[in-house]
């Protein structure tokens, strides 16, 4: 019998591929909780991966390190399923300042933050499929393991609505009301509905789609669903789910069991401070509580109201909240029922592990000195412990498995399925090592991997360069613009979709050098790199240790002209075992090929934007209407902007405010008032 999910590919697993997913399908089918998929960068792990999804049929938890590493999974996982539900699940934040104290200074930081409303938007779908379907996969940051919401509220509170049945509008209006949805007389938006005369409109949080609710008296008369910007006609379905508009749903009643918990619970520990005779603790934390359960009362929702979850939730003291892990399928013994998929795991098992300790940490402070109550603790992470068992059957994917990743992958309980061989023939990059420092007869790192970059972009090739810290990425971007040579920095600080966008444009030959630090190690997918500079590679440390430059060296493993130079002084312990696990490898894939008479080739993958699905469907068709119009515009300025004015209006007057509001913002943009941002370094992207 044919499961849920069904793959989409020109090419059987080759090399080591069917040896590895024989073996994991094994383990999965005999129970084991832990194995490691140790694969070469290149050697295909994320299609045998896939191969697996399909043969167990279960939903799927990918967790990656980093949200450019999960955005370009999420778009190889949906070239794989085009037919089943595949989710991209990652913090919706921009910028994110988290609430905190110094109290040797007597700071305070108050918490800000800025939410991007694509990303909110996938994050609903992602929960939504969870909870209407079984073909899903979810591919995730570490954000999974942080609260968000009963599921079980989250999904009692949706609103279904049918053609034919009876509903009151004004009453539907409060239905949605009640589920965090905003009335407005204005642009529609995910979250938000309006109603005039015998309609109401929503735009679901999940979807850019209008639903056009049209009643005869009390009754739905039809639903018709309608492209938010042309406003045409797409379906007519005969009936229609919306979830609620907030992960975070809470009923009248638990409203209210929560204000006279946090009322108590304030009570305590205004005495306990009393009796420490901490005085400006204690009239801090009174004022502060006390108008947060004021506005609670008053409009249901205050500032820094996540603080208070397990009361909403109704949890003990110190139980673990709801997560993106809660949303999945659960066995009838309470056991998790679906497969996790841990990417780079030498890295994502760490970053997973870490992040209990550093906002407990901030938290006790703002306890400490009465900024919050005790409670506020419990809005937190999952700790590891909670997290191993919160998800079913672990895979571990990586070239390099760590220490946890080992252990636990050892027999009876798990295993390791290797994947040396590519099945393009590929073998790993040729290493030189060359100094960093220049000498009478040697260039010095910075001059000798400009001359070398010099070949390898004469004759179409990319090359990477990793540094160790952020400014000198980005110095060394300026330095190499300076000299003529198209190049672009990626770091940390460069916001989430400027990052997959950098990506693409340097697949695409925008510029021909890629300067970074750690982004550049894991799971970037650049076949068209055949250089890779690491610059001071002696020096001892994080990223510099022997799992690091094994890492590093693998960006040029996808090209069969991949060459890394190793710049060096002198040869640490790192570097040694790093050259020798490489030199492993390269003897094995040299023989595979000299057996089977392969000839290697490059791998060649289509050059497509992940950031495209994250754009807002508005801001591209206010680009669109830019080119129409901007020849136009150049023949008669003020006479356009007069005749777009007008247009305008008359949206306006017709309540056709989509096409309003892209009048509205093509106008801004010819006028000088709102130019679309730059991109590159040093305030001209995501500065």
């Amino acid at each position: 019998m044919a499961g849920p999910f069904k793959i989409h590919t020109p090419f059987p697993p080759a090399g080591d591929q069917p040896k590895a997913i024989s073996l994991l399908i094994e383990g999965i089918e005999k129970g084991l909780r832990h194995q490691t998929l140790l694969g070469v960068t290149g050697s295909g792990k994320t299609f045998s991966i896939a191969n697996v999804i399909q043969a167990v049929g279960k939903p799927t938890l990918v967790l990656a390190h980093n949200k450019t590493l999960a955005a370009q999974l999420a778009q190889e996982y949906k070239e794989f399923f085009p037919e089943n539900a595949v989710h991209y699940f990652v913090s919706y934040y921009d910028y994110y300042q988290p609430e905190a104290y110094i109290a040797h200074s007597d700071t305070y930081i108050e918490k800000e933050a800025q939410i991007n409303a694509e990303i909110d938007r996938l994050r609903h779908a992602a929960t939504q499929a969870l909870l209407t379907r079984k073909d899903v996969i979810i591919v995730a940051s570490v954000s999974a393991i942080y609260g968000l919401g009963s599921p079980a509220e989250y999904e009692k509170k949706h609103v279904k609505l049918v053609v034919g049945a009876e509903e009151n509008r004004a009453a539907l209006i409060r239905k949605f009301v009640d589920i965090y949805f905003e009335r407005t007389n204005a642009d529609l938006e995910p979250g938000k509905l309006r109603a005039v005369g015998n309609t109401m409109e929503i735009m679901p949080v999940n979807e850019r789609v209008i639903y056009r609710i049209v009643f005869d008296e009390h009754l739905i008369s039809r639903i018709e669903c309608l492209d938010p910007i042309s406003r045409a006609k797409t379906g007519e379905p005969d009936s229609l789910f919306v979830f609620p508009a907030k992960h975070f749903v809470s009923s009248e009643e638990d409203r209210a069991r929560a204000i006279e918990d946090i009322q108590k619970e304030l009570d305590e520990r205004l005495a306990q401070l009393k009796r420490e005779e901490k005085v400006l603790e204690h009239e801090r934390l009174k004022r502060r509580t006390q108008h947060d359960l004021a506005l609670i009362r008053e409009i249901g929702y205050t500032t820094g109201i996540e603080n208070y979850s397990r009361h909403f939730d109704g949890r003990a003291p110190g139980e673990a909240p709801h997560t993106l892990l809660s949303y999945f399928p659960k066995k009838k013994d309470g056991t998790p029922d679906f497969l996790t998929v841990i990417d780079e795991s030498h890295v994502t098992v760490t970053q997973i592990g870490g992040m209990y300790a550093g906002d407990r940490s901030r938290k006790d402070v703002l306890v400490e000195h009465g900024f919050r109550l005790p409670s506020a603790r419990d809005n937190r992470p999952l700790q590891f412990a909670e997290f191993e068992e919160r998800v079913g059957q672990v895979i571990y994917t990586s070239a390099t498995p760590g220490k946890y990743e080992k252990e636990k992958s050892v027999p009876p309980d798990g295993q390791v399925a290797e994947q040396i061989i590519r099945p393009t023939g590929l073998i790993d990059p040729e290493l030189v090592i060359k100094p960093i420092v220049e000498t009478e007869g040697t260039k010095g790192q910075i001059q000798d991997f400009i001359d070398e970059a010099a070949v390898v972009i004469a004759r179409g090739g990319r090359a990477l360069a990793t540094t160790l810290t952020k400014q000198m990425a980005e110095d060394l971007s300026e330095f190499l613009k300076e000299r003529g040579i198209k190049a672009e920095y990626l770091h940390s600080d460069v916001k989430t979709i400027d990052r997959i966008e950098i990506l693409t444009e340097f697949r695409r030959g925008t510029f021909d050098i890629l300067v970074g630090v750690n982004l550049l190690r894991e799971g970037l997918d650049l076949p068209e790199v055949e250089l890779v500079g690491i610059l001071d590679a002696d020096k001892e440390g994080f990223l510099r240790s022997d799992t690091s430059l094994i890492q590093t060296i693998g960006r040029a493993a996808r090209n069969v002209l991949g060459k890394v130079i190793l710049y060096a002084d002198v040869m640490t312990g790192s570097l040694t075992r790093a050259i020798e696990e490489t030199e492993r490898r390269r003897t094995i894939q040299l023989a595979y090929n000299k057996k089977h008479n392969i000839t290697p080739a490059t791998i060649k993958k289509e050059i497509k934007d992940i950031a495209e699905s994250m754009r807002s469907e508005h801001q591209k068709t206010v680009d669109g209407l830019l080119q129409l119009d901007r020849k136009l515009f150049e023949e008669d300025p003020e006479g356009f902007i007069i005749d777009k004015r007008q247009q305008m209006a008359d949206a306006v007057e017709a309540l056709d405010f989509e096409t309003a509001a892209l009048l509205r913002d093509e106008i801004y943009v010819l006028e000088g008032k709102s130019a679309p941002q730059k991109k590159g370094p040093k305030g001209k992207r995501g500065r």
